[in-house]
């Protein structure tokens, strides 16, 4: 064997060997087909959509603070001796009681419950969340209940 032939048959060996990485099996390679578009298409879909849903939930609207019910409560009287009743708020006449907020009949006698409009002060049922005067849509919704912080302000004792 000549040296031509030797480096004729070294030559052969490096085109077979790179042949296999530069030269690829296009048959396993289209077998492989249904794995890139898992990976590479349907993979980064699914996880932005993740992403989307843990963004929405670290940034979704927490609902508040439900207020214990307050309950009914006495109407304070007037000069003239009738009771006053807030606007805005539901209240039976006859019995001269204001309800919480959401509240329809009263409970002591079974009437239905009336509310005065805040903007023009004409009186409706409690069934309607709708002012027929003026347009104002009520819906009253109960206040949020202020908590004292437990510790001391700052910088000073505890207010006896």
């Amino acid at each position: 064997m000549t040296l031509v032939d030797q480096l004729e048959s070294i030559w052969t060996g490096i085109l077979e060997l790179t042949s296999r990485f530069v030269i690829p099996d296009w048959g396993a390679l289209i077998g492989l087909l249904p794995v890139f578009v898992l990976l590479f298409v349907i993979g980064p879909i699914v996880s932005l959509l993740v992403l989307v849903w843990v963004i929405y939930l670290a940034r979704a609207p927490r609902a508040g603070i439900i207020p214990p019910d307050e309950g009914a409560r006495t109407a304070p009287l007037g000069a003239d001796g009738k009771p006053v009743f807030p606007a805005g708020e539901p209240y039976c006449y006859r019995d001269g009681i204001i309800y919480p907020a959401r509240s329809r009949r009263c409970d002591s006698c079974g009437d239905e419950l009336s509310v005065a409009c805040p903007k023009c002060g004409v009186v409706r049922s409690a069934e309607l969340d709708t002012c027929a005067n003026c347009g104002l849509v009520l819906k009253v919704e109960p206040r949020a209940v202020a908590l004292r912080p437990a510790a001391p302000p700052p910088g000073g004792a505890a207010a006896a």
